[in-house]
């Protein structure tokens, strides 16, 4: 993979370029986000590793340009020492599709890439490539998704989220399953981002709807109901 590294700490920013190289992957690095954003518009990479806290454009600002300015789809993995829920939601709003708090352990930032740039869902031939509940459809082969034959555009992460609800309709699914399905990892990502990425995915697909998808069990996880 070709994958751009915006940190304008050049430790951090070497650590990761040398544990990515070592993986074969293909890293470029911008130490600012003036050089980072020109970077992203002008080649494509697979990836984009994005700093929060730097000089000249800040990551959020970044981020902002590369997905709304210039509708550009890579996905946009943010790293910050913040970590706070405002930060994760920030992020998210601009069109971050992930989100790591430093300090990381390499296998954790190799597990959410891995997450993020998997290639596609593999589809059992004898399934349906078309998800429905209610009025809102997604089509695993397009990945679009509708509702009420409205468009609605999901990060690369909120797809996967809701593909995964979708596919257990009816069943109870516990974030502990999410985090090993829709993150592929099995330790704690030590915030409470799955019940961000939800709050979110409802917004979109909820909002200006007449009716509610994803139900909230107490102690249990989501639901998607028929």
């Amino acid at each position: 993979m070709k994958i751009l590294v915006i940190e304008d700490e050049q430790s951090v920013s070497s650590f990761i370029k040398r544990g990515l190289e070592e993986q074969g992957n293909v890293v470029v690095q911008a130490f600012d986000g003036t050089i980072g954003l020109k970077l992203a518009y002008q080649d494509d990479f697979d990836l984009i590793i994005l700093d929060v806290v730097m000089p000249g454009l800040n990551g959020i600002e970044v981020c902002d340009k590369i997905k709304n300015q210039y509708k550009i789809v890579t996905p946009i993995l943010m790293l910050t020492a913040l970590g706070t829920t405002d930060d994760i939601v920030t992020g998210l709003e601009t069109g971050a599709d992930d989100y790591l708090s430093k300090p990381f352990k390499f296998r954790e930032l190799l597990a959410r890439i891995h997450a993020l740039t998997r290639r596609g869902t593999v589809i059992d031939k004898n399934s349906s490539q078309l998800l429905e509940v209610q009025d809102l459809q997604m089509n695993l082969k397009s990945k679009e998704v509708h509702r009420n034959g409205i468009e609605i555009l999901l990060t690369a992460r909120e797809f996967r989220l809701l593909e995964y609800l979708l596919k257990n309709k009816n069943r109870v699914v516990s974030r502990t399953s999410i985090l090993e399905s829709v993150w592929e990892v099995d330790f704690d990502l030590g915030t409470n981002v799955i019940d961000v990425y939800i709050n979110y995915l409802r917004k979109k697909i909820e909002h200006g709807f007449s009716s509610k998808i994803i139900k909230t069990v107490i102690g249990m996880g989501y639901i998607i109901k028929e």
